[in-house]
């Protein structure tokens, strides 16, 4: 959902869907056709782009999880699995790629601490505001790709990669802007070399 779209407004959408429905349980989900959760995403101003798409995601994901999970979603990371088996079944989702399944990882770890065996295969998300933060302290190229974003943070925290995605997310979003940036209130303002693009 998250395509264009601020972080805050992409997160909303399970929410408000649920309220449009009236619930967010499984067989009220697999009851909605494609075209008719594409429906609700405009008729309701849900704000995502490309909502016929997303729609798509959506259902798949419902099927998905209907299919694969037995109807039961935190079985993609029920028994302590490892941090790749998670991330993996994350990206068997349709339109998820590595930044969206490694951030879920993340969050199940960080915000719900659902136990892994390991953290090393959650990687920092390649995210504009965690790429800008890290190539203007200078531990990354400015034109950095993806491979060297996440082993720049393997070799900073090889057993959790993906524990400085959040912090390093916050700045970028609070006060390393792409523009304007407000270094003097920056908690990084003493180690930045303040190299502005």
């Amino acid at each position: 959902m998250d395509t264009g779209v601020n972080a805050e407004r992409a997160w909303q959408v399970p929410f408000r869907f649920s309220q449009v429905v009236g619930g967010f349980e499984i067989d009220q989900l697999l009851n909605k056709k494609e075209g008719e959760i594409a429906k609700i995403f405009i008729d309701n101003k849900f704000g995502v782009r490309y909502p016929n798409d997303k729609a798509e995601y959506f259902h798949s994901a419902i099927m998905r999880i209907h299919e694969e999970y037995d109807n039961d979603a935190s079985r993609i990371w029920a028994n302590k699995p490892t941090s790749a088996e998670v991330v993996r079944n994350f990206l068997g989702f349709k339109g998820i790629g590595i930044k969206v399944a490694t951030m879920a990882a993340n969050i199940l770890v960080r915000d719900f601490k659902i136990e892994f065996k390991d953290k090393c295969c959650i990687d920092i998300s390649p995210d504009v505001h965690v790429k800008r933060v890290l190539s203007r302290v200078g531990l990354i190229s400015k034109d950095a790709k993806i491979e060297e974003l996440n082993y720049c943070a393997r070799q900073l925290y090889p057993k959790y990669p993906g524990v400085i995605d959040h912090p390093v997310w916050e700045i970028g979003r609070k006060s390393c802007h792409k523009t304007n940036p407000d270094c003097i209130n920056c908690f990084l303002n003493d180690d930045c070399p303040k190299l502005i693009y």
